[in-house]
């Protein structure tokens, strides 16, 4: 691992006082190594290339020998072009300089030069932006491959190149190896100390790119050992509970379900009962698509804790999700004897009361709630389960809090936000992750179509088809009042609109702005089939089941993202009959389009999830402020996913090895959990 002097601060470096100290800190430079580990994020091509290789409106390096005088044309205020002709293999190519009149003494006739800059195929012109002589010391002491770094502040380019380069003379034998020798030869991956030598100032592209992979590998095997270590040492101090679940009653349960479970859902079952049979706390994410089934595999955990002598909790975002997995899973373990009730914001001081006095005698087996279910006065006589359903909708502390309510109980964690794999093994590293990936037998999909603005009234005439049948249609629209900065249609103007369209029918309106009373009030209304359209904004992402929905339109659908098209998309279809969805949106750039035509081509959750993770990048897929993702220097969660996962394998078979703890070999990995704070607690021998 690094030597002490590497922790000297960057002003032990020849060329850096103070000053230049505080301007290197606004790049988070503050010691040598921070220094030699600031990598380029790519590099200026200075190779001389062959007029037959180079593409247009590329940037390229070209040598040739001038032919004829130079041309100098003077056009508008101070504005000028100077031109020659350059001969190259026998080509002649046109150099021009815009605005360097001086440039025009440097080129006499017969004088070979090496020039840089954009290229335009068509014209056999290069616009020139460097220019030196084939003998001149510039050019014989330049690299092929100079390195471009990121900026801020008042540092330039050349002092930080010119830094590193002394940084790396002055202190680069001090570079130490940190993966295992076994590791290394096993990947042939390049030592360290030749990487980072090798990534500022490669000898070639082949160099350069072996440097890169070498120090992306250790990014990815670094943070990967981090996660796993942090995984075990934590189900090793966490004694969770041992449930001793009567797996016959959980059979019997199952068969007497009135339809049967998916191969997926089998699946999953198991690795979740597993878990709660094991010493350790659980700590679970269970992952499928809208309809899949997990509140199914929800309702058994739950059935599987109470006949184990414990209570189970589930906490969803809202209300109206309180009340829809209240009513299934009364419907289901009631018949079972099984007590379930519900905890919200909206019940009556008295009926509040009661639930938590149940709770606390042990009277009331299972509980659905909102984050009501966290507050203080809120207590369990025995609680060992507890389920999160859509839980990036909340707080870190929020979840912490609801699983501090019982002894280390056994946590679930369920999304309809199906996660691509990359992701997954990053940034829930942490987790055990379970996948649902697999639909219920005969669950029709969604026909999805991509229509203009201009074919609305088309759309209209199909969604009356529909509600002549006695079907009902969501129409969601992007904001709720009229906005002077995005032109796209509002709930209230739409809602308008289509009260005049349809007459005839109940159309009805919800936003986020409404009391949660009125919303309830607007959802039961269409769940009843009282209202026949709803407008509304996405706050039906999560919202009621109502089977007899099989229209939907999304207006400006391109203003949402592929995993939010397919959430809303997911409210119809819920029923035996077929259903649609149709997308209104004028694309105007590619991205746009592409999203729309994947909505069409695919009702998979999980290559939508895909597809949305390589449109957006991973920081905007969960948002960048609570994504959970770390900043790496070189690797690429998207390009790097392959490195990624055999790193995360790597890490996990050597932190699951006694060996790895006691054996010296390791010690450069043991001082870097140490001092990432993973170690404190675990004895080293």
């Amino acid at each position: 691992m690094a030597q002490a002097s590497l922790a000297l601060p960057v002003t032990a470096v020849a060329g850096v006082g103070e000053e230049r100290a505080k301007d290197l800190a606004s790049l988070r430079i503050a010691t040598v190594q921070d220094l030699l580990e600031y990598f380029p994020s790519r590099y200026e091509d200075y190779r001389i290339r062959d007029l037959t290789e180079v593409q247009d409106g590329e940037r390229v390096t070209l040598a040739g020998t001038i032919y004829g005088e130079p041309s100098v044309r003077f056009y508008g205020k101070r504005k000028s072009r100077i031109s020659v002709r350059m001969v190259i293999n026998r080509v002649v190519v046109t150099a021009v300089w815009f605005n360097q009149t001086y440039v025009k003494n440097q080129l006499s006739p017969g004088k070979e030069i090496i020039v840089t800059g954009k290229w335009d195929k068509h014209k056999l012109q290069i616009t020139v932006s460097e220019m030196t002589g084939v003998d001149s010391p510039r050019a014989q002491r330049r690299s092929d491959l100079v390195p471009v770094y990121p900026l801020g502040g008042d540092v330039s380019l050349s002092f930080l190149r010119r830094t590193i380069q002394n940084g790396l003379r002055q202190y680069g034998d001090q570079i130490g190896e940190i993966l295992p020798q076994p590791l290394v030869e096993r990947y042939r991956l390049m030592p360290r100390r030749a990487a980072i030598q090798a990534i500022h100032f490669p000898r070639d592209l082949a160099e350069g790119k072996q440097a890169r992979r070498r120090i992306m590998f250790e990014e990815l095997f670094l943070f990967q050992l981090k996660v796993q270590a942090h995984r075990q040492i934590a189900k090793q101090q966490t004694e969770g509970i041992k449930q001793e679940i009567p797996l016959e009653e959980v059979r019997r349960f199952i068969r007497s379900l009135p339809f049967p479970l998916t191969g997926a859902q089998k699946r999953v079952v198991k690795e979740v009962l597993d878990d709660m049979q094991a010493g350790f706390a659980m700590n679970r994410l269970l992952q499928g698509d809208v309809g899949s089934g997990k509140t199914v595999v929800a309702a058994i955990a739950l059935f599987a804790t109470v006949k184990a002598g414990f209570q189970g909790a589930l906490m969803v975002p809202t209300e109206i999700l309180a009340e829809q997995h209240l009513q299934s899973l009364q419907a289901m373990l009631e018949p079972y004897g099984l007590q379930v009730a519900l905890l919200s914001g909206s019940l009556t001081a008295k009926r509040r009361r009661e639930i938590i006095s149940a709770l606390q005698l042990g009277l009331v087996d299972v509980v659905v709630g909102t984050h009501a279910l966290i507050q203080e006065d809120v207590c369990f006589r025995r609680l060992g389960l507890v389920i999160t359903d859509e839980q990036h909708r909340f707080g870190v502390e929020q979840r912490r809090i609801l699983r501090s309510k019982g002894l280390s109980p056994d946590v679930l964690f369920m999304t309809a936000t199906p996660i691509p794999r990359t992701l997954a093994i990053t940034a829930l590293g942490d987790m055990d992750v379970s996948t649902i990936d697999e639909m219920p037998a005969g669950r029709k999909p969604v026909d999805t179509v991509w229509a203009k603005h201009g074919q609305f009234h088309q759309v209209l005439e199909r969604m009356r088809s529909e509600l002549a049948k006695g079907r009902q249609a969501y129409v969601i629209c992007p904001l709720i009042e009229e906005s002077e900065k995005l032109d796209v249609q509002n709930a209230i103007d739409v809602h308008h609109q289509l009260a005049v369209y349809f007459p005839e029918y109940s159309v009805g309106l919800m936003h986020g702005r409404l009391p949660a009373k009125e919303k309830d009030e607007v959802m039961q209304a269409f769940a009843r089939g009282d209202v026949n359209v709803l407008v509304s904004t996405t706050v039906v992402e999560v919202g009621v089941n109502v089977p007899n929905a099989t229209f939907m339109v999304i207006y400006d659908a391109e203003r949402f993202g592929l995993a939010q098209l397919h959430q809303l998309r997911g409210r119809v279809g819920r029923g035996a009959d077929q259903s649609y969805c149709v997308l209104i949106a004028d694309p105007k750039t590619e991205v746009g389009k592409e999203r729309m035509r994947v909505m069409c081509e695919t009702n998979d959750g999980f290559v939508l999830s895909q597809r949305d993770l390589e449109l957006r990048g991973p920081g905007d897929f969960f948002g960048t402020k609570q994504s959970g993702l770390p900043e790496f220097k070189v690797a690429d969660l998207l390009s790097d996913y392959r490195a990624l996962e055999v790193a995360r394998q790597e890490a996990a078979a050597l932190i699951g090895d006694e060996r790895f703890w006691q054996d010296q070999l390791y010690a450069p990995l043991h001082d870097y959990l140490q001092r990432e704070g993973i170690l404190e607690g675990k004895v080293l021998d």
